[in-house]
């Protein structure tokens, strides 16, 4: 025989619980006469066949037809009170919500003018409170079937990201102009955020970026846009090809290469700033090709090491070679004017300085 439940209230619910339902799990049986408590900060909503009907505000009510009309409209209940009907309460907490966290699960994606990509991590705060029990209800357990606080948080959180996302996205911004915004991002979302919580029946009261970080490997974009600036490259895409060409220079050198170890040791006293690899390499391979020997003339071998430049130019004899490879360089387009120059008014200065 079906249990009635005869006092429906909710004592335990905490502060942080949105939602607890009477029963826990199956439809309750209750009956005209049934007495319902609500607490301070609590509204009772009555739910049935995926609707929710009638409410109770905080007070101790008797279930009658007259304070259940939706509810006894659906189910004809029997006036003499003795005929159970089938139900669901859920106590909704009306209490503000706050400190609720927020954070992008996965990196966001975005254009940026400065690395081209750029994927981010968000994280912020917020504060909320239901404001229509009866339209949380509906739209929350009756539509999506969530009633537990983990479940109900997940699920605004997944609004919160969705709109931020739009938000950067439509800022244009890069990621290092983020910092100095956060006041007019929490104030977009929370705009956005807003109509999207009103049709769940929450109203929102406070929106906060907290923080917004680069992932590790847009940390790494980051720090080579850093190391490009330093040595004066053209663009980021030249720095990147420069440090992948560096690479294979460098295996070449420790292979023995005598005039790729005397282009990368020169090239990585010349940057003086971190240029090193990237940019020996360059010179590495051009040195290279420019000292092979043409097929029609066997006796042309002899001629690297008398064009090699010095391994660790220290007399003025061997900056002048090196400047003289400098030379080199610019006319073949190995490198750009602006890092010839650098290098030149570098070894110059030094030159002088010996006395040459």
């Amino acid at each position: 025989m079906a249990r009635i439940i005869d006092i429906i209230e909710a004592p335990n619910q905490g502060a942080n619980d949105m939602v607890v339902r009477i029963p826990e799990f199956g439809a309750g049986d209750f009956r005209l006469g049934s007495q319902v408590i609500v607490r301070e900060s609590q509204t009772a909503v009555f739910f049935r066949d995926g609707k929710a009907l009638d409410t109770f505000d905080a007070g101790r009510h008797t279930i009658t037809t007259a304070n259940l009309p939706l509810l006894s409209g659906l189910i004809g209940l029997a006036t003499s009170g003795k005929t159970p009907f089938t139900a669901e309460v859920y106590f909704v907490n009306r209490r503000d919500f706050i400190d609720q966290k927020w954070g992008t699960p996965e990196p966001i994606a975005l254009r940026d003018p400065d690395l081209g990509l750029a994927r981010l991590r968000a994280f912020g705060a917020y504060s909320m409170a239901v404001i229509d029990p009866q339209l949380f209800v509906a739209k929350i357990v009756g539509t999506m079937g969530l009633f537990q606080t983990s479940q109900i948080q997940n699920y605004l959180r997944s609004i919160i990201i969705s709109k931020l996302t739009d938000v950067l996205g439509e800022s244009k911004k890069g990621l290092f102009d983020l910092p100095a915004m956060f006041n007019e991002i929490s104030a977009a979302v929370r705009a956005k955020v807003t109509d999207d919580f009103a049709l769940l029946g929450i109203g929102i009261k406070q929106f906060f970026v907290e923080s917004v970080s680069p992932t590790e490997e847009t940390q790494q974009a980051i720090d080579k846009r850093a190391a490009m600036g330093a040595v004066g490259a053209g663009s980021f895409i030249e720095y990147q090809t420069g440090m992948a060409i560096g690479g294979v220079g460098a295996g070449a050198a420790q292979g023995g290469g005598g005039g790729g170890s005397a282009a990368e040791t020169g090239m990585g006293l010349g940057a003086g700033m971190g240029m090193g690899a990237g940019m020996a390499g360059v010179m590495a391979q051009a040195m290279s090709q420019a000292m092979q020997p043409k097929q029609a003339a066997p006796a042309a071998p002899a001629a690297p090491a008398a064009a090699a430049p010095p391994a660790n130019p220290q007399t003025p004899a061997e900056i002048q070679a090196f400047l003289d490879n400098l030379d080199m360089r610019l006319a073949s387009g190995e490198l750009s004017e602006s890092t010839y120059d650098k290098l030149y008014a570098r070894w110059e200065a030094r030159l002088k300085e010996l006395g040459g």
